[in-house]
């Protein structure tokens, strides 16, 4: 009855994503912004949620400034995590790729 259950509830269920963005600056040309998605299953939290405090964590993302990190619920924006001076990049023309 309840693999029943979780089949009928699943469809309407959130989707979760976790955005990764790097900002890559060069002197003199506009700000690239490479964007990478990670999709996760319908009602996956729990899944999404580890994926995104796994790369909070990571060396690598830290040192990889500027940078920011959202999980996202059905396309809205629940944790953000920025390292370096991301805000002020904004305020320049950006290039997104990827």
């Amino acid at each position: 009855m309840k693999k029943l259950l979780k089949k009928v509830m699943k469809p309407f269920l959130p989707t979760y994503e976790v955005v990764c963005t790097n900002y890559h600056v060069i002197p003199g040309h506009p700000i690239n912004g490479n964007q990478s998605k990670h999709k996760f299953e319908k009602g996956a939290s729990e899944d999404a949620r580890k994926f995104y405090v796994k790369v909070v964590n990571s060396d690598l993302t830290k040192t990889m400034a500027p940078m920011e990190v959202h999980l996202k619920k059905r396309g809205r924006i629940i944790e953000k995590s920025e390292f370096g001076p991301v805000n002020e990049l904004k305020k320049f023309k950006i290039v997104y790729k990827g």
